[in-house]
């Protein structure tokens, strides 16, 4: 049987309780932690729910809804993300193995290859052959350069050949897929670090993003993960990829809340045309059940 979406669960909170009850409060705690809002967060979002229907005397739905939806706005944001043309723009791709990274590259070039910028793709995960076969792959198909080396080779050198070369054709857009092996930590860290430092120096300034890729089905492990990488190099936006239906989606409030990271895309299948800007309303009113 499938989970319970929050926006179902807090429809049913209604059906059972009085918004002046003590239970509706503990039942709407239990279905933010269950809707991938962390539980520390779901305490302190109750804690002020309770507060604002106190001092404002409100327990009609209509009014809740209303005021959940206030509350939670504040820490989901959205970002744009343009191309200076004339300039090296570098936007590197962050997250674990699995999240749907090399594909989320994909879609990223052809979306702003149609929009008119040079792009090159940058399969800067060389340290798993499937990596760099799926991103020469879809280079292929989207008609769009890919620039690799040979498997075990230093990924930050293949971010410098990639900005070079965008930098010797006129300007345009570096889209490096890295590597995301968590299980080996230090490891990754000191990687993505050197990467980091090169994709700087090689970038115009204000033109170089670092872009986490989080799975929408993984929960609080996404937190775990923006904190990881955020920690390591700072992250400028994310991407949701899997979003449908069935993901829950919360654990982008929390990093919203927590660290304060904005979502620039989400994707919601395998296709290259599946991804869209992040409309924070929109996904306000999906979460809560609104629309």
């Amino acid at each position: 049987m499938a989970k319970m979406s929050f926006a179902e669960k807090l429809k049913s909170l209604f059906g059972r309780h009085n918004a002046q009850d003590e239970d509706f409060f503990d039942d709407l705690t239990d279905a933010l932690i269950e809707g991938d809002i962390g539980a520390k967060t779901a305490y302190e979002f109750v804690e002020e729910m309770q507060k604002i229907c106190k001092e404002k005397k409100i327990h009609e739905k209509d009014q809740i809804y209303k005021e959940l939806s206030a509350l939670l706005s504040r820490y989901v944001k959205s970002i744009e993300l343009p191309v200076e043309n004339q300039k090296t723009n570098i936007f590197m791709l962050l997250g674990v193995n699995g999240v749907g990274k090399t594909t989320t590259a994909a879609k990223l070039a052809k979306l702003y290859a149609s929009r008119g910028t040079n792009v090159v793709l940058s399969a800067s995960d060389t340290f798993r052959a499937a990596a760099v076969d799926q991103i020469a792959l879809h280079g292929e198909r989207l008609n769009i350069r890919v620039v690799k080396h040979q498997m075990g080779s230093d990924p930050s050198a293949v971010v410098f050949d990639a900005a070079t070369a965008i930098k010797a054709n006129g300007g345009g857009l570096v889209i490096a897929d890295t590597a995301g092996r968590l299980h080996n930590k230090e490891n990754l860290v000191n990687e993505l670090k050197k990467i980091h430092r090169i994709a700087e120096s090689k970038a115009d300034s204000g033109c170089y993003k670092k872009i986490l890729v989080i799975d929408a089905t993984t929960g609080q492990n996404a937190v775990r993960q923006a904190e990881v990488f955020n920690e390591a190099v700072g992250i400028d936006a994310l991407i949701l990829t899997k979003y449908d239906s069935s993901a829950r989606g919360g654990e982008i409030i929390s990093i919203g809340k927590e660290l304060n990271i904005p979502v620039a895309y989400i994707c919601t299948g395998e296709k290259y045309e599946n991804i869209s800007v992040f409309n924070p309303e929109n996904y306000l009113k999906e979460f809560l059940g609104l629309n």
